[in-house]
């Protein structure tokens, strides 16, 4: 299978939105990235239609219509019957004028090949006497049930869906011609591939608008209504239905919508629960109105209704029948190259998720997949991550968090803008001496600190970091870091005790203060034994002097 569907890696945001919504989840998720698994995509578009960041393209072929037309053949264009909804009051011919101005040969209703495609279910009904017949019309439908339900071919229409008979028909009229089918869907790029050379491109509505945007040209309102025109109806929920007049007897005729119903009622018919039933089956809510490429994302299912209900006739378009060889078409099973998981791989694959028991499997879909064990499933198919489970990755952090806030040393206090207790751990409730967290909880921090570092943080916005304070009512000095979360509008305090080392501070300089002072005692002393040596040595100085005058007058009398 072609990959008709691309990724830009670049916009994938870890969201998970495209395997939330694909019904058969063949989306792989690596390396933060969404990957479509080709083996089990069936096509329904419905990963490009809801990426939220547009990360999925579908190859465009205008290029491959451009070198069809320089090729000189006559290129017919088949335009799906939903036309008339995806462009507002512009009937075929408008639509006619417009696209052979491109240089196409001619363009046709592709709901001429829903004709023929229709008159052969009802001959297959009323001929061939089947249980159940299932309409081959949606590519995607056919690839749910070759892929995902192959021991029920059986049921599925062995017809060629519209598209297909239509290509046909042209080339039968115009061997040398090449064809290029115009409508709102993905599947069909992928269809063209297996049609045996019948359609030799596909391109979407958008790329058609694209297309006649760059070259100018504008469509012309106007609305040209035929009575052969019943198979317009094709395009939408029972559309099929509607086309078929000659209806079998002790048939159900019933018309289901939407991938996940058409699952749900291909289990049924699995279950050997139905019988004699035409189940005509479309994988788009609304049918084809509702296909991806419908360039009006946002639907009007009322509105589109109701524009090709007034747009389609009350009878059937003139055909030539085609050779049944053509018409006919054999639906072979696709193998998805799947394996099943065992029970022991599965549980191994919960457990390391935090799924010890079953009620641990909350199945809340958050990771894309409906169940916790079909998540593991696709872990062990190498699909899925185990860090896509959200459940796991909050438990992991809150563990982690909860892990750091019980045992730093530090007090945590977080509060609201209100200045109410939102948050205190353990090591602030022993600064504190508060018995239990239930105890200030939601409470106004005023009742164990002073507010007012509080209101200037939130008043200014800008955080104060180890300030250092005194706790006096718990005897406590502390350094305190406020902080404003603008994120969250929380202020979060960080309290660290730092009562030891300011009684080591005080204690220190009491020690620096007694030394001080007994230095000074101890000079004071010195001082005064100093002075009292020097007194006594002045004192003898003295007497000595008086005692060697007198000597020396003793002898000079002599």
């Amino acid at each position: 299978m072609a990959n008709y569907l691309t990724l830009k890696k670049s916009n994938c945001k870890n969201c998970y939105k495209c395997i939330r919504h694909c019904p058969v989840k063949s989306i792989r998720f690596s390396a933060n990235q969404a990957h479509i698994i080709g083996d089990e995509c069936i096509m329904c578009g419905q990963c490009f239609v809801v990426c939220p960041q547009n990360a999925k393209e579908i190859v465009n072929e205008t290029e491959r219509a451009r070198v069809l037309l320089q090729s000189g053949a006559p290129v017919y264009i088949s335009l799906a019957p939903s036309f008339i909804a995806n462009y507002d009051g512009i009937g075929i011919e408008s639509m006619r004028k417009a696209i052979k101005q491109l240089g196409f040969y001619d363009v046709e209703e592709t709901a001429i090949g829903a004709t023929i495609v229709k008159t052969e279910y009802e001959k297959l009904l009323a001929d061939e006497h089947r249980d159940i017949v299932i309409s081959s019309c949606c590519h995607s439908v056919n690839l749910l049930i070759q892929k995902y339900f192959p021991n029920i071919l059986g049921y599925l229409a062995d017809v060629v869906t519209p598209m297909h008979a239509h290509c046909a028909d042209i080339k039968r009229r115009c061997p040398e011609a090449k064809t290029v089918f115009i409508g709102p869907c993905v599947s069909k790029k992928d269809e063209a591939d297996f049609t045996g050379g019948m359609v030799d491109a596909v391109l979407t509505f958008e790329e058609l608008t694209e297309w006649l945007k760059e070259e100018n040209i504008e469509l012309e309102p106007g609305v040209d209504k035929t009575p052969e025109s019943l198979a317009r109806f094709f395009p939408t929920t029972g559309g099929i239905l509607k086309t078929l007049v000659n209806r079998t007897p002790g048939y159900t005729y019933m018309a289901i919508d939407g991938v996940e119903n058409c699952i749900e009622a291909l289990k049924d018919i699995e279950s050997g629960k139905i019988h004699n039933c035409f189940i005509e089956m479309s994988a788009c809510a609304g049918s084809c109105i509702g296909g991806p490429v419908m360039e009006k994302y946002h639907r009007s299912p009322v509105k589109d209704y109701m524009s090709v209900a007034s747009y389609a006739g009350d009878r059937d378009f003139d055909f030539e029948p085609l050779d049944p060889f053509v018409v006919r078409k054999n639906y072979l099973p696709i193998d998805r190259h799947a394996t099943q998981p065992t029970e022991a791989e599965i549980n191994e694959v919960l457990r390391k998720m935090g799924k010890f028991k079953p009620s641990d499997e909350l199945n809340c879909g958050s990771c894309g997949y409906n169940t916790c064990r079909e998540k593991a499933a696709a872990v062990i198919a190498g699909k899925a991550e185990i860090s896509m489970c959200l459940p796991f990755l909050k438990d992991k952090a809150e563990s982690f968090s909860e892990c750091i806030v019980n045992n730093t040393p530090n007090g945590l206090i977080v509060l609201n803008e209100n200045l109410e207790v939102q948050q205190i751990n353990d090591a602030a409730r022993k600064i504190m001496n508060i018995r239990s967290a239930s105890d200030v909880l939601g409470d106004q921090v005023i009742r164990i600190l002073d507010p007012g570092i509080f209101v200037q943080v939130l008043n200014t916005k800008r955080s104060v970091r180890d300030e250092r304070v005194y706790l006096a009512e718990y005897k406590k000095y502390v350094e305190q870091t406020v902080v404003y979360d603008a994120a969250y509008n929380l202020l979060v305090c960080i309290i660290r005790d730092v009562t030891d080392e300011e009684n080591e501070r005080e204690k220190k300089e009491n020690i620096s203060r007694q030394t001080v002072e007994i230095a000074d005692k101890v000079v004071d002393k010195q001082m005064r034994i100093v002075q009292e040596i020097a007194s006594l040595l002045g004192e003898t100085a003295a007497e000595t002097k008086i005692a060697l005058t007198k000597l020396k007058e003793s002898i000079s009398d002599e």
